[in-house]
């Protein structure tokens, strides 16, 4: 599901003995420039989630070097080379995922399947198709572009019945979707830094739960930082999910979010995690000055580690349909979106919005990709996103 830089461990360990842990006690890095309150304390809910040991050779037995000393060549260590951190899913369970996402994209893809089911290629079938795409809340822009793609794929095709329409609009579809599809990297840092944002209800403390589950599963040490102080529970929800998946968390009551991710980088960095994810504020787009408090999270978290964070995350609910693709815009704007994660799409009319999105993407020379999509509650709902599936499951 993801990928990373395979990490070296240190001469002296071995498969038997996993790395050292770093003490469990408080971390009290310089206070952020910025953050107004308290640090925030470093509890750690269990033992850290260690990092699979990488077996090492022994060091051979040096020999003296009959060569003067300028003739000794320099040994440069190779550089780390990525790799996939979880295998590809069985066959089995990659077709229960499929089936869900099949059974949750039906709300929409049903009136745009129904198109197809006539016996001619006439004007009346794009114009059905037209009002079901719009329906799907693909928007009018990304409505305007699949027809007339489909319309040229048709006419090279020469295409004479409804079902090979349709299976040349997966076609469109899928191409128009495809620059989207790119894995969430973790390990060109150490740690890799993520902030998430998102509008309160779009599922974005419970995202981070299962993003962190997955990094976890494939030996990630991952360390939370509770920065959504004003909404109720929202602690106490990362706290459960902290518990859960066995990984340190940073929080405070109450307070400054910066000071909380200040603090979560630094003790990140002092532990040797692999991977610090800040749980942010839910705020509307259209809130102005509660959308700078994101930007100042932001300049904190690079006072805290240079070039971090690696990446800004978006969390949006496929419910919202067109307001989805305003929300990204707005938070692009804000903090510069290295990514994004569509929730809910399995109680939702609007998926097309996901169309929508790939156009702007496309327009600005720069696609925000989607890294994840969600169809239910559970663990496994939450999968990397793949053009031709969505767009074979949304035509089902």
């Amino acid at each position: 599901m993801f990928s990373f830089i395979k990490k070296k461990l240190g001469w002296g360990q071995s498969q038997a003995e996993p790395a050292p842990q770093a003490p469990s006690t408080p971390v009290e890095p310089a206070p952020a420039p910025e953050a107004v309150d308290a640090p925030a304390s470093l509890a750690p809910t269990a033992a850290p989630v260690s990092s699979p040991a990488t077996s090492i050779p022994p060091t051979p037995e040096a020999q003296p070097d009959s060569r003067p000393p300028e003739a000794v060549a320099p040994q440069t260590p190779p550089a780390p080379t990525p790799t996939s951190t979880a295998a590809a899913p069985a066959a089995p369970e990659r077709r229960s995922w499929l089936d869900k996402l099949r059974q949750g994209l039906r709300k929409t893809g049903s009136s745009i399947a129904q198109v197809f089911t006539g016996t001619q290629i006439d004007d009346a079938l794009y114009e059905e198709l037209e009002s079901a795409l719009l329906m799907a809340d693909a928007g009018v822009a990304a409505t305007e572009w699949l027809l007339q793609d489909l319309k040229q794929r048709v006419k090279e095709a020469k295409a004479t019945a409804p079902e090979q329409v349709k299976n040349l609009l997966i076609d469109a579809i899928t191409d128009l979707l495809s620059p989207l599809e790119k894995p969430l990297e973790v390990g060109h840092h150490t740690p890799t830094v993520i902030m998430v944002a998102g509008v309160n209800g779009a599922g974005k403390t419970t995202t981070i739960g299962k993003l962190t589950r997955h990094l976890a599963d494939a030996g990630q040490r991952v360390l939370l930082a509770a920065a959504d102080t004003f909404r109720a529970a929202a602690r106490e929800q990362l706290l459960v999910w902290a518990d859960r998946n066995q990984v340190d968390i940073v929080s405070q009551e109450g307070g400054d979010p910066a000071a909380v991710t200040f603090d979560a980088v630094q003790a990140g960095r002092a532990r040797g995690s692999d991977v610090v994810i800040a749980d942010t504020a839910g705020r509307l787009a259209t809130q102005l000055h509660l959308m700078d408090e994101l930007r100042k999270v932001k300049r904190v978290i690079g006072k805290a580690m240079d070039t971090a964070p690696h990446e800004v995350l978006l969390v949006v609910d496929g419910n919202t349909g067109q307001n989805a693709l305003s929300q990204v815009k707005a938070f692009d704007e804000a903090l510069g979106l290295t990514g994004l994660v569509v929730t809910k799409l399995d109680g939702t009319a609007k998926g097309g919005v996901l169309a929508a999105i790939a156009l702007w993407s496309q327009q600005r020379n720069h696609p925000v990709p989607v890294y994840f999509i969600g169809v239910g509650e559970k663990l496994e709902d939450l999968q990397t996103f793949h053009a031709r599936e969505f767009a074979q499951a949304l035509l089902s």
